[in-house]
Order: C-alpha cells, then structure tokens, then sequence
C-alpha cells in the first residue's frame, strides 16, 4: 500500500478521498490554490502545499506544480478526483515516468475512452451495445447526408472529443441536417480545438443508466449494478439513484455481465463507468468515465463497498478483493447536488455560508467540504455538497429524502435545495417515470407559470 497520496483536487472530493486515505493509514497531501487556502481538506490532510493562484489553469489544472508537490512532499501516488487532471492521460503518463502511481487506469486506456470515436470502436469489439451510427469520424456534410440517410432520422450530430452537450446537434430531418452539422463543428472547434463529428441515431425519451465496473488489470473485473442519471439539465447530471427503477433483474444481469466481461478483457484498472441511453429494452453505449464519478455514493450505499478504498488497492498492485458473487444490492439510494446556484435560473451564488446545518439520522449521508462561515470562490464548479439517503426500497427512501431535505439549510447564498423539494412533489418522480428530456420539460413549464 501507499505511504503517502497527493490529492489532486479540490472541495468534496479531496475531503472524500482523505477521509479514505486515513482509513488506510496512508498520510495525505493537499495541494490547493490560493483562493482554498481555507478549504476542509487543506485543514485535515497531514500536508498542504500551495500549487498558484485561483485561476484553475494556473494551479489545479498545473502539471509541472503538481508533480513540484509531489517530489518536495515525497508523495509515492496522486489521486486525481474527478474533473481536473481526472481523464488526462498526458498526466497520468507524466507521472508515471517520475515513478509516482496515477491512482486511475493507464494513460493508454484513458486515450481510448476519451476519444468518442475510437472508444465507441472499442467497446463494440467487446461485446458492449452501441448506438447505430458512423464508424468514425464524418468526412465531410455529404458522408454525414449518406450515414443519417441509412440509420434514419432524427440523428445526432457529435464532436469526437469533449462533452458537456457541446459540439452536439440534433437533426429531425434531412433539410436539417446541413445546419446542424455546420454548427456543431463550429462549436467543436471552439470549444475543444478538435472538429471531428461523428453521426449516430437519435433517440426520443432514452434513459441515461450507467454501470459502475471495477477491474484490477490483472484479467479481473466486477460490476457494481447501475444508476439511473436520467434527471439532467444542460447534459449536466442533477439527481442520480441506484438502482434504476427502469431495469428488472434479468436485465441488470444481462448488461452487468456483459460490461464486466468487456472491462476484464480490455485488461482495465481501477474504477470506471460505461454510461448508455437505455429506450424500449434496448441499452446504448454514449461513453466510458475512466475515473470516479461524482454519484458514486449511491453505488456504494446498495453495495457496502468502498469504492475509494478499491481504487486506492487496486491501484498499489492488489487483485480484486472481491468477486461478482460477493457484490450483493441492498435497498435503494438516491444523490442529489447541492450547487450553490439559483435554484430557477441556476446562476452561480458564491458567497459566504452564514449558517450551515445538514442534515442526518440513518440512512442519511452528506458528501461536502463547506462549513459555517466558508465563503465559496466564484472560480469553481458550484457543486458545494451532495446528499445521498439510502432505504429499504425507493418509497422509504423518497419518504427519507423528503425529510432530509427540509432538515438542510444552507444559509448565505442560493442553493439547489428548493429544486429537490419541488421535485418530490411531481408524481413522475414518484413513479421513477421520466427520460432524459423530462426535468428540461419540467423546469419550462414551471418558467411558463411564473
């Protein structure tokens, strides 16, 4: 096992990761930017270093700083969180040749996955269910016009690199079509430096489930069931739950094994997550998180299973602790983020907490890095906390969410809590019936009444 681990990350995740770390009597390291010179994790990890000033490119983003961090602390592995330097495989390589472990998969497997293109290719060599569409990379308008014509419309124009819904174009038709694809490259090209497109079929009410894996490199490999993260808005996740009330057990089987299968043979390490559109029965591969996800709180609360802990042993050369007979699902789970944004226009709210109390009682956990009297940066993402409740089944646990939320308050800037409670109250959430389009559709009809 490690002696000491880098985090190399921020608020809720750094503290996640320490709070691990401790547990396995690793010491840690905090790097931090100037402006978090006051943040939870910096006051609990056994050593900070200051890595530059608030702009994210000048400290957490800031490969020669951290790697600095590292050689003066003598720290052996970095854990990179999510986000950041999570998916960067020039990172992981960089650090490599300084002998300190990437707590993540290889740079090469990274590479794969986050080009959409190249990843769709290889998961399809795998057995994993794909979305009908180009092969590669669209040439030009015209190929575009050829492929729609022959998977059928509507289709989704989609830059290869990137995410976060931009680069992406929805074409119902052919005369459509040229618009969309002009746009989108455009958008592609300014946003990621990258305009390769590709096309694939577009589908109407999908799902959004994922199917959390766990490999050791080794030809190992476990699935830890699914979530459903279906309830966005902008392609950017807002309530996630484990497990989906859309699958039945034979399902869950079907597509577990199948992913696990994939994931053991493509020789993968560490914690990783195959997202699909899921309509009428029928999943479809969007894209492989190739590091920790931000809800992975709801998989460990229906496991028991530490994923955190995983990551770091797998990561140090251990073999799975565990096989796909070990994984038992228990209950049910629900995340929800707190943004510290407004809850009807969802524009950023930093600012200073003047009263901060979370919520608590079984089954109730809160995944956050803010305190009373913490001013939260404007430099950031606004995710300042998650809650995630757990229950026997999802209408103890919707009961236990209810309860929980009218228990948080957050005082001294907007927050998404207002957003959750109305949600409760729509008999759609009730009934775990809604699509990916579903809380867009929602939040305009409640803009329509105001």
């Amino acid at each position: 096992m490690f002696n000491k681990v880098l985090i190399a990350n921020r608020g809720e995740i750094a503290l996640r990761v320490l709070r691990a770390c401790k547990e396995l009597g690793i010491l840690t390291v905090a790097v931090h930017s100037t402006a978090d010179a006051d943040a939870m994790h910096v006051r609990l990890a056994d050593e900070s270093v200051c890595i530059g000033p608030p702009k994210a490119a000048d400290s957490y983003l800031n490969i020669p700083s951290i790697v600095s961090a590292c050689e003066i602390t003598g720290a052996d592995a970095v854990h990179p969180g999510y986000g950041f330097l999570s998916e960067n495989a020039r990172f992981a390589d960089i650090l490599t040749a300084h002998n300190i472990t990437f707590i993540g998969p290889s740079g090469d497997h990274i590479r794969i996955m986050g080009d959409k293109i190249e990843a769709k290719e290889t998961v399809e060599r795998l057995g994993i269910p794909v979305v009908p569409g180009s092969k590669g990379a669209v040439a030009s308008e015209a190929d575009a016009a050829r492929i729609a014509d022959e998977i059928g419309y509507p289709v989704l124009v989609k830059a290869a690199a990137g995410g976060g819904g931009r680069g992406m174009k929805v074409a119902e038709t052919a005369a459509d079509l040229s618009s969309a694809f002009s746009t989108a490259r455009a958008e592609a090209k300014s946003a990621f430096g990258d305009d390769a497109m590709y096309i694939e079929k577009y589908l109407g009410t999908p799902r959004h489930i994922e199917i959390q894996v766990l490999g050791d490199g080794q030809g190992n490999a476990v699935h830890l069931g699914e979530r459903d993260c279906s309830l966005q808005r902008r392609h950017q996740k807002v309530w996630e739950e484990a497990l989906s009330p859309a699958l039945n057990d034979r399902q869950r089987k079907e597509i577990g094994e199948t992913v696990s299968k994939a994931i053991a043979d493509l020789g993968y390490s560490g914690v990783g997550t195959i997202e699909f559109l899921y309509e009428d029965g029928e999943f479809y591969f969007i894209e492989m998180n190739t590091r920790l996800q931000v809800e992975h709180p709801v998989t460990e609360a229906i496991t028991g299973i530490d994923l955190v802990v995983e990551q770091l042993r797998v990561a140090s050369g251990s073999p799975l602790s565990m096989t796909q007979d070990d994984i038992t699902f228990s209950g049910h789970a629900i995340e929800c983020r707190i943004n510290a944004e407004n809850p009807r226009t969802f524009a950023p709210s930093p600012g200073r907490i003047t009263y901060y109390h979370p919520p608590g009682g079984l089954g109730v956990r809160v995944d956050s890095a803010v305190y009373q009297g913490y001013m939260i940066p404007p430099h950031y993402d606004s995710l300042i906390g998650k809650l995630i409740v757990h229950g026997r089944d999802r209408v103890e646990c919707l009961m236990r969410l209810r309860r929980a939320l009218d228990e948080f308050v957050v005082d001294g800037i907007q927050t998404t809590i207002p957003l959750f409670r109305d949600l409760l109250e729509q008999a759609d959430i009730a009934n775990g019936d809604y699509s990916i389009r579903w809380l867009e559709e929602f939040l305009a009809r409640e803009h329509d009444k105001e």
